[in-house]
């Protein structure tokens, strides 16, 4: 079992950061990457929608096999966490408890804000996830859709890191245009008197020093992308599934239901690492993987809780 690799998927693009926190941490360890970028975005859909998602996709991760499935995405996290905990017979891991547990630890004044899509939002994930930890601390939170187009274009632009395209074109981000959205998202959150912000979108780690601009150097960031590694990393351990160390380094596999060359060429972006080859999967293989048993379950009207990580 723990020769298998780590399974991590997400909408599309964003939850790379979460996979390279990982290998950061567990250099040892293989991943398999699913990015569904034919259904991205995720975060407007019907959360009874995304949840056949993550049947589907895990079914997939299940079938490679993995040892451990990562939901890198915080709003497929908010729908079917839960729904995939009890069908898979592998650990899975959300990325909504993991931030939730950094704010409670960071939050002084215990007022946390949060921004993400609009299905994580909505969900409530995020505010059961802290009540759950400190029934104390206040949870302000406001849907940021447009951070996500504008991440997405910013990909887009040139070659590098989006991190360099940031350094090198910071006029796209303190021109009026692009503040003024910021403002209208987050100006709410900055007079609730937050000290801490949970980037709850894997999308976000990508805007953090704009951000960070915007809500002044006073307001603590947090993103779920480092604590989910870490929780990886303890599950493993704890069930002695652990990569023993070798001397060869592992080889990490990617996969989208989009296009693989973009998909490689804006992955090696977000990742920091140079992505030398995608195979497709197909939206259609995805769905046949369900069972009428499996399909059952997302026609199921449940409640997610999303604290169990």
């Amino acid at each position: 079992m723990e020769t298998l690799p780590i399974g991590i998927f997400d909408s599309g693009l964003g939850g790379l950061t979460v996979a390279r926190e990982v290998i950061r941490a567990l250099p040892q360890e293989r991943i398999v990457y699913l990015g569904d970028t034919a259904r991205c975005p995720y975060g407007p859909r019907d959360l009874a929608e995304v949840r056949r998602f993550v049947l589907e996709i895990g079914t997939w991760l299940e079938r490679v096999p993995v040892k451990l499935i990562v939901i890198a995405c915080n709003t497929a996290t908010a729908a079917g966490l839960a729904l995939a905990q009890e069908t898979f017979d592998v650990p899975v891991i959300g990325v909504v408890e993991p931030g939730a547990r950094a704010a409670v630890r960071a939050t002084l004044n215990r007022s946390v804000g949060v921004i993400g899509t609009v299905g994580t939002i909505e969900s409530g994930a995020y505010s059961r996830a802290v009540r759950a930890l400190d029934a104390g601390v206040t949870v302000f939170s406001v849907a940021t859709p447009k951070f996500v187009d504008v991440v997405e274009a910013g990909l887009r632009m040139g070659p590098g890191t989006l991190e360099e395209w940031v350094a090198e074109s910071s006029e796209v981000f303190i021109r009026p245009s692009f503040h003024e959205i910021a403002r209208g998202y987050l100006e709410s959150l900055k007079r609730s008197g937050i000290d801490t912000l949970v980037l709850g979108c894997t999308h976000f780690p990508l805007l953090q020093a704009a951000i960070q601009q915007v809500v002044g150097p006073a307001v603590r960031l947090i993103s779920s992308a480092e604590e989910t590694a870490h929780e990886v990393a303890e599950t493993l351990e704890s069930r002695g599934r652990l990569a023993g160390e070798s001397p060869e380094r592992p080889a990490h596999h990617y996969f989208t239901t989009g296009d693989p060359a973009e998909f490689a060429r804006l992955g090696s972006r977000v990742l920091r690492q140079r992505i030398m080859h995608v195979e497709p999967v197909g939206l259609e293989d995805l769905a046949a993987l369900l069972s009428e048993e499996r399909l059952a379950l997302v026609r199921d009207d449940r409640t997610e809780d999303p604290v169990c990580g």
